[in-house]
């Protein structure tokens, strides 16, 4: 690849864009003008924004003891709570208070089931935002228990005579539906409880303790945080996330012109005609679109900094950003807008039209947000596992520089990077890949309705799927997993024996049931889409050695999964329930089970229609991804599936046969159960075991093997896999057409 036809692509891409108004306009002016405005409109808008009183009623008004009051009048006969129950004085004036009597000895009393009913259809109908109902003999009880109280200081015998009498509830009714109903519940509730809290005091007084009997001490607040530390706390909340969604931002639209816009415009085979290379082209449109991507970041971030700095620094706790905010900013920019511009540019050469190519953001920003939001979240902390997540890392790595907690980016910076540089070669190299295959840049437009659609995928089905179906059926066994998941949230397993019928029927619904349907709709041969034939004499048995040798290790993984990732109580509960069952009925379930049906679905199915790429070990990958994603109710488990996975996948593509892979995953599912049991069994009764296993600490699931142990089941599968690359396997027609045109690449390098 030459650097200097990369500057050409690159200085054709940026003239270009820097001829389009709108581009100019979104990424140079746009920030400028944006945030000041957006800081004047608030300042306007505050202006009308402010606390409105809501209406309260008190009915039962003469049940309330004249001691403490919690009414009190003014000298014009205005009725309001008492001031000593609220903060300030301006509160008082947010509860409008009505009053009634509801005296028993009046003609127009009420009996209380008649007048609960009236204080709901008050509060349903609006009259008043919450009632307060207070019961006809609350005064008197509540005397009565006072009483009582005095008797018993004066027999000794408080703690006997006080339970007898009870004092009446006093019923407040609001509607939460109602916003404003809402609110005046919340600001009652403060003024009861306080006045109930004064009730107490007074009853200690009456009985000659002093106030202090309640709440013996106080204590105060002191915060140590100086003034800058407060203020780079908020800025590290939000410029992090500023910076990655303008990042992404930034780098969409250029990408969809520099990609689907130049297919419109026809220029696009033109360049791919010029002598350049395609990586030298995808080079020079990444380079491009990462500038963009940059430019429009640092202008969003400075804009909103001065703008944030003049308008909110009037407030207590909001200051200017940290003085090295800039330089931690512009550091983590750089790589992340590399890996957005290549994820952009690689979706957007998939789009036929700019149109079509803007459908395509919001996927990448739903992928995106949680990743950037989460890690916001109170309690979150840079830690092992944290860097090891894409983006979140960043995200939180930038929250520890802004704060001053280098140490911990000392720590922890090298995961996040190498994380980091990972996920944008990956992403290029993606790009790269979309922009080498023809089927992808040149897509035909697909016209017409459900119907012509359906006699399409019938007509012209193939002997195995295509890449759509396959990922159609896994999307569609995840889909059904999901909403199965809260369907049978109401029959939930609480014994050995419905554990065992919820995962046969999860198996055989969710999973095999998509699979057979979508094979018999979307394929003319399902022996061949299912991997349905016979493998070399030699390749069953050694899947099943495979699988025992690489136990030790499984179990390995998982227990540094649970380090870095914590395991849930939920999962520790789960695993006491099936203690109590037979553990081999317990691996003839989950292990033959998910066997048949998880590999004919996704090294089956799935795994058929993603060879379509013309990569067999992309189509590893992507079948293993689907493969964890059904996993994921249990984060460490999904990871471990993950891995599992690209081991039986590679199995299926050497043996182009499923039941290796069966058999490995059987092995496997059953040396969990049978082995694990046995060997925890062992260890804790025959003091001689120590050498092979040991249980792990309380709070984590599973045994750990002995190095030796590990290190030896790593050689044993070693020298399997090695025997399983030396096996003859045949490739797909997509296969054989991308290893055609690297080896003529290759030689015209040469």
């Amino acid at each position: 690849m030459k650097w200097s036809t990369v500057r050409q692509v690159l200085v054709r891409e940026v003239r270009d864009q820097m001829r389009d108004r709108r581009t100019l306009f979104m990424i140079f002016v746009l920030p400028l003008l944006l945030y000041p405005l957006l800081g004047m409109s608030l300042f306007q808008m505050s202006q009308f924004i402010h606390e409105k009183p809501t209406s309260v009623l008190v009915l039962g008004f003469k049940e309330l003891p004249d001691f403490p009051k919690l009414i009190r009048s003014d000298e014009d006969g205005t009725l309001h709570f008492a001031d000593e129950y609220f903060s300030n004085a301006e509160s008082v004036r947010l509860l409008n208070l009505t009053v009634r009597e509801n005296d028993p000895q009046s003609p127009e009393y009420v009996p209380q089931t008649e007048a609960e009913a009236q204080a709901r259809q008050a509060v349903q109908e609006g009259e008043y935002e919450a009632v307060v109902y207070f019961p006809p003999d609350f005064n008197a009880k509540l005397q009565e228990f006072r009483d009582e109280l005095r008797v018993a200081d004066a027999t000794n015998g408080a703690s006997e005579r006080s339970a007898q009498s009870q004092v009446p509830s006093p019923m407040v009714f609001y509607n939460t539906a109602k916003e404003k109903s809402h609110l005046a519940h919340d600001r009652l509730n403060r003024v009861l409880n306080r006045w109930t809290e004064a009730i107490g005091l007074q009853n200690l007084t009456s009985r000659n303790l002093p106030a202090t009997t309640a709440r013996p001490f106080s204590y105060s607040d002191n915060d140590i945080a100086k003034k800058e530390d407060r203020e780079a706390a908020l800025w590290s909340k939000i410029l992090p996330f500023l910076l990655l969604i303008w990042a992404l931002t930034g780098a969409f639209y250029p990408a969809i012109d520099l990609c689907a816009g130049e297919k419109e415009r026809g220029t696009l085979e033109t360049l791919l005609s010029s002598p350049a290379e395609r990586s030298e082209i995808v080079w020079g449109k990444l380079l491009t679109v990462m500038l963009f991507s940059v430019v429009t970041a640092v202008l969003n971030i400075l804009s909103i900094g001065l703008t944030g700095t003049l308008a909110l620094s009037g407030l207590k706790f909001f200051g200017p950003p940290p003085p090295l905010a800039p330089i931690w900013l512009f550091i983590a920019l750089l790589p992340m807008s590399a890996m957005f511009s290549a994820l952009c540019i690689a979706l957007a050469s998939m789009a036929r039209s700019t149109k079509e190519g803007q459908y395509y953001l919001m996927p990448l920003v739903l992928v995106t947000m949680p990743l950037v939001i989460l890690p916001m979240a109170p309690g979150v902390e840079l830690n092992l596992g944290m860097s090891l997540i894409p983006v979140s890392g960043v995200v939180v790595l930038l929250k520890m520089l802004l704060e001053g907690h280098y140490w911990d980016v000392f720590r922890y910076f090298l995961p996040v990077a190498a994380v980091t540089a990972s996920c944008c070669l990956l992403a290029i190299r993606w790009a790269v890949d979309q922009f080498n295959s023809e089927g992808v840049l040149f897509r035909e437009s697909e016209r017409g309705g459900l119907g012509i659609w359906m006699r399409h995928v019938l007509r012209d089905r193939e002997g195995t799927p295509s890449v759509a179906n396959a990922a159609m059926c896994g999307l569609l066994i995840l889909v059904t997993y999901f909403f199965m998941s809260f369907a049978m949230q109401r029959f939930a397993p609480t014994t050995f024996g419905e554990f065992l019928r919820h995962a046969i029927i999860t198996q055989v619904v969710v999973i095999l049931t998509p699979t057979l349907l979508m094979t018999a709709i979307c394929t003319r041969s399902p022996r061949q889409t299912l991997l349905l034939r016979a493998p070399s004499w030699g390749a069953v048995p050694a899947a099943a050695v495979l699988a025992l040798a690489l136990h030790p290790t499984a179990l390995l993984i998982n227990y540094v999964l649970q380090l870095l990732y914590p395991v849930n109580t939920e999962l520790l509960k789960l695993s006491g329930m099936l203690d109590g069952g037979s553990p081999w009925l317990l691996a003839a379930v989950l292990a033959l089970t998910p066997a048949v049906c998880e590999e004919l679905a996704f090294r089956g199915f799935i795994l058929s229609g993603f060879r379509r790429l013309g990569n067999s070990w992309r189509a590893i990958a992507l079948t293993s991804f689907f493969f964890a994603l059904s996993h994921a109710t249990i984060m460490q488990q999904a990871i471990s599936a993950g891995i599992l996975g690209l081991v039986i996948g590679y199995l299926a593509v050497q043996t182009g046969s499923i039941l290796p892979g069966m058999v490995f995953h059987a092995v496997h599912n059953g040396a969990a159960i049978l082995l694990t049991s046995w060997v925890a069994d062992t260890v804790v009764t025959d003091k001689y075991w120590h050498w092979v296993a040991e249980p792990h600490p309380a709070g984590f699931v599973g045994i750990g093997y002995h190095p030796l142990i590990v290190a030896g089941g790593i050689v044993v599968a070693g020298a399997l896999l090695r025997w399983f690359s030396r096996q003859p396997h045949s490739l797909t027609y997509e296969e054989e057409l991308q290893a055609t045109i690297r080896e003529r690449a290759e030689r015209a390098t040469t």
